[in-house]
């Protein structure tokens, strides 16, 4: 695994790929994929910004088999639509990429089902997603769901008693909180293939810290942490070298199913592909299970 790059992504010829997001660690993920022949969809909610996406793939690996379909990570409906359209265009889905998100919204914003907005996109969106797509992923041959956790996860903890931040909303834990789901989630749904037999490998990455418009979009240029964001740029790898975790998780022999992988340097902040530790409160498998049958409730999908 050591300095593992792009370069090192095996073939992907005959394999289709479902990225979620449209910029920063999402296209770069596209971007690696498609020119070692998968074929790529990307999934985002803004059609303009996947046309630039996809304009820019093929720009570079002309004849890529790359598209955009859109979806609402914030909207159940139209996550059900998104999987519904993609039953119908596809016979399976080798590999699922969780990675779009939002950080930090100064103030509290919900998802069309009154979800918290990053509890509701980072995680139960992609909870939901994953659940519509396992008709697909489980026709695969050694299929894979990657899902995107954070060094945020850290000093994450999740509330179930005010899972969507209704009586007390601070933007950086509830961040935290919804990344340390999808590390749970991650590392449930391997437990919960192996006990069904789903052959599915359920695999979560973190990308350290990587230059993407996270901070830029959420809290803003103007706000504090967007201007930090914008004047210590330095202190934050580019986003193709923050993608790799994902990219050695989603196509690399050597990722183990139930693994967590981020960089290998400075705390893991920067760096190469490497098995990152896992914090203590995912390691609760009561609290695992408990997000778990919540989430399912709370989003009405069930798995298997």
């Amino acid at each position: 695994m050591a300095n593992w790059t792009a370069s090192d992504i095996p073939d992907q010829q005959g394999r289709t790929v479902v990225v979620t997001g449209t910029g920063g660690l999402g296209f770069e993920d596209a971007r690696a994929l498609a020119r070692v022949g998968a074929r790529v969809i990307i999934a985002g909610r803004n059609r303009l910004k996947g046309a630039e996406a996809i304009a820019r793939v093929l720009a570079e690996t002309p004849g890529a088999r790359v598209s955009f379909e859109q979806v609402d990570l914030a909207s159940l409906a139209s996550i059900e639509s998104f999987a519904t359209r993609l039953g119908g265009e596809l016979s399976s889905l080798d590999v699922l990429i969780n990675n779009a998100g939002v950080m930090r919204p100064p103030s509290r914003l919900e998802t069309e089902d009154g979800f918290e907005l990053q509890m509701g996109t980072n995680y139960l969106g992609h909870f939901a997603l994953t659940a519509r797509l396992m008709p697909l992923l489980t026709k695969a041959d050694r299929p894979r769901v990657v899902t995107l956790s954070s060094v945020a996860a850290r000093a994450g903890e999740i509330d179930f008693d005010d899972l969507n931040a209704k009586r007390d909303y601070q933007p950086m834990p509830v961040y935290g909180q919804s990344k340390l789901a999808c590390l749970m989630f991650s590392l449930e749904l391997q437990r919960r293939s192996d006990a069904a037999g789903w052959g599915l490998a359920a695999i979560a990455a973190h990308p350290g810290l990587s230059r993407t418009d996270l901070l830029h979009n959420a809290p803003g240029r103007a706000s504090a942490v967007g201007m930090l964001r914008s004047a210590l740029w330095f202190l934050f790898q580019p986003a193709a070298q923050g993608a790799l975790p994902t990219l050695f998780a989603a196509t690399s022999p050597n990722a183990r199913p139930g693994g967590y992988y981020g960089p290998d340097r400075i705390s893991e902040t920067r760096g190469y592909p490497t098995a990152a530790k896992i914090p203590a409160q995912a390691l609760d498998r009561d609290a695992c299970r408990r997000l778990w049958e919540v989430s399912e409730a709370l989003t009405g999908v069930r798995f298997g």
